[in-house]
């Protein structure tokens, strides 16, 4: 109790002290907090229990493949057959471009292939007959050789025949000139008669005729023996044009092969020339949905620019993005938990694939150069590539989504799996 001071003329009046609690609310807080640290102690032991030896991460990306659909030839676009998402076939026809110069190309690929298979049959037409006038025209050219000896030979046993006869006529001729000379004579002196000079005069004149034969028979067949070495000559040359025969069949052979090539020649340009018209319908490469489509008729296309991707709907994994501190522990094999943000209620369960060569960093456009600068620790990531257990389709993934992901580093890694065909290592996958 207090008592506080009065005024003079009034009698002090006795005041009560206020009544405190603060020692109960030190005795309620001192019996909580022993209780909330006991809590979290035992929350954060379930915890480090529970996540013992799980390492999760929401840096994780569903992947898949996308196929750029590009023409293989250049061209304007006549029709497109697929629309924005729609699911297609490999092998559907999707853009159809204007073939009518293609087909114009194909004709005139198709009439040098005839053209060279008539240069082809004339090739060989030609080989078979050179080879046959080489033996023919060497026979023929050795027998002229023979022949032409054998006319000089005779042709010189006729000049020795002509230069004797010549040399008989003459001496016929100086006889009958002489006995022509001598009735002369005695008929001038009446001895002889003029029917005897006629006679003598008879003689003379035949021999000189006679004579004039033999000579023009020893000129002819001189010239006759010029002729027969002219001959002899030509029959030699005749002879050296045969010999070259075998030149002749081998120079026959080279057009044939040359023939043969430029047949193969346009029958490839002619296989080029259908597949290109084949090219004109641009199909789809793989099973998917039709996604990004660019194209429109009318338009110029090339194989420089792709005309629309598709993104196929069963080859799907997840790569998730592990801190440098995380996957210490991981190997291949061990089993996964991955929680797509698009189905926060559904679990799905996988495998790691495989770890990253290298950090996501390395494959950056400008890697970080440590050694340049000031030096500041950067936690890093390693991709990690993980697979899906079981049947993944009965939810429809789509490459983009993010994921979170938490791999059991205790658990037991399951056997290796066959990888699909076309799967890209990560390392590439992440180049590109």
């Amino acid at each position: 109790m207090t008592t506080r001071t009065a005024p003079l003329d009034s009698a002090p009046v006795p005041v009560e002290a206020p009544v405190t609690d603060k020692p109960a609310k030190r005795s309620r807080a001192k019996q909580v907090l022993p209780l909330l640290v006991g809590v979290a102690l035992l929350g954060g032991g379930v915890r480090f229990l529970i996540t013992r030896g799980h390492e999760s991460t929401d840096d994780a990306q569903v992947e898949g493949r996308i196929a750029n659909v590009s023409p293989r030839v250049a061209g304007q676009v006549a029709r497109v057959l697929v629309n924005d998402n729609q699911q297609v076939k490999a092998g559907d026809v999707v853009v159809e471009l204007d073939h009518a110069d293609l087909d114009a190309r194909l004709e005139v690929s198709r009439a040098d292939v005839m053209s060279a298979e008539a240069q082809l049959t004339n090739a060989q037409a030609q080989l078979t007959l050179t080879e046959a006038n080489a033996g023919a025209n060497l026979r023929q050219a050795r027998a002229g050789i023979t022949q032409a000896s054998s006319g000089i030979s005779s042709s010189k046993a006729a000049l020795d025949q002509a230069r004797a006869d010549v040399a008989a006529s003459e001496a016929r001729f100086k006889l009958a000139d002489t006995d022509l000379g001598r009735v002369k004579q005695l008929r001038e002196q009446g001895a002889l008669s003029q029917s005897d000079l006629d006679t003598r005069q008879a003689a003379f004149d035949q021999a000189k005729a006679a004579l004039d034969q033999s000579r023009a028979r020893l000129a002819s067949t001189e010239a006759g023996i010029t002729s027969s070495s002219g001959g002899l000559e030509a029959a030699q040359g005749k002879l050296t044009a045969a010999e070259t025969g075998p030149v002749q069949v081998q120079s026959a052979q080279a057009a044939l092969k040359l023939a043969e090539a430029r047949l193969k020649q346009t029958r490839a340009a002619l296989t080029l020339a259908e597949l290109n018209v084949s090219y004109a319908q641009v199909r789809a490469p793989v099973d998917g949905v039709v996604s990004r489509r660019t194209v429109e008729v009318g338009q110029m296309v090339g194989p420089e620019r792709a005309l629309m991707a598709i993104v196929p709907q069963t080859d799907i994994w997840v790569v998730a993005n592990f801190k440098e501190d995380q996957v210490g522990e991981m190997r291949p094999g061990q089993p996964v938990d991955v929680k797509v943000d698009a189905f926060g209620g559904h679990s799905f369960h996988g495998h790691v694939d495989s770890l990253a060569g290298a950090s996501g960093a390395r494959f950056a456009l400008l890697p970080p150069d440590n050694a340049s600068g000031n030096f500041v620790k950067v936690v890093q990531r390693i991709p990690v590539l993980i697979r899906f257990d079981g049947d993944f389709k009965q939810l429809p993934l789509k490459p983009g989504m993010s994921a979170t992901v938490t791999v059991d580093t205790r658990g037991e890694p399951v056997a290796a799996k066959t990888e699909a065909p076309g799967h890209a290592s990560l390392d590439t996958r992440k180049a590109e």
